[in-house]
């Protein structure tokens, strides 16, 4: 009698653990000790598009299901997902969002350890030039700690470029913006702003934001973004 006990608790146990794994309660993508047990550490090589596609995938979710999760169109969804097209920083947070998983996985799962160092030689540019010479996003971003797992801040080098396209955006967290060479405008909300080298911004992103380089050259600014709350 005491073994069936023993039997049916350990099932019931089981049960839980499998269910815990995809109710959210438990990071499996950025946890260290979950993606060990689960295998989903990123393969050598794999691109941004990869880990967005393995990520939903392992939720159990369409590209229907994230587009519902996210307003991402599908064919934005699908071009990011075959390498074909950088997502903008914000509609990266929405994807997170909707996975429950961290934008920095997306960007560098990194390691567990307490402190990286990103030499000034070291920066891996994330270009967000699409497929087609005729596109031009307006910036492209190198993340300054790719090495460091399970980030709270994602801090990045931007370098806005010339650009006639114009993409708010609006999603949970907030950003800080600090100029380092060029000229640029800020929009947030209905305020619109001009900033040069040496002058910063904090905002909360749930407001229509968007910034632009202007003068028609480029313009390099330090951004750090606090995606919000898991």
């Amino acid at each position: 009698m005491e073994e069936k006990k023993v039997k049916r608790a350990s099932a019931r146990g089981r049960s839980k653990s499998s269910q815990r794994g995809f109710t959210g309660s438990d990071d499996f993508l950025t946890d260290s000790s979950q993606v060990e047990r689960l295998a989903v550490r990123p393969k050598e090589g794999e691109l941004l598009g990869d880990r967005v596609r393995n990520a939903r995938e392992m939720r159990g979710l369409t590209l229907q299901d994230l587009n519902s999760r996210t307003g991402i169109d599908m064919d934005t969804l699908k071009r990011v997902e075959s390498n074909k097209m950088i997502p903008p920083l914000g509609e990266l947070i929405k994807i997170g969002k909707a996975l429950e998983t961290k934008m920095g996985y997306f960007v560098s799962p990194g390691v567990d350890k307490p402190m990286t160092i990103v030499r000034a030689d070291q920066r891996l540019p994330i270009s967000r030039h699409g497929e087609r010479r005729s596109e031009r996003y307006g910036y492209s971003y190198e993340s300054l700690a790719p090495e460091k797992a399970n980030r709270s801040m994602e801090p990045f080098m931007v370098t806005l470029l010339p650009s006639d396209v114009e993409e708010p955006s609006t999603h949970d967290g907030q950003e800080f913006l600090f100029v380092l060479e060029g000229q640029m405008m800020v929009r947030v909300g209905a305020q619109t702003e001009f900033l040069g080298p040496g002058d910063a911004l904090y905002y909360d992103s749930s407001q229509p934001h968007f910034v632009k380089s202007v003068g028609g050259s480029e313009t390099k600014i330090l951004a750090v973004i606090y995606p919000g709350s898991e």
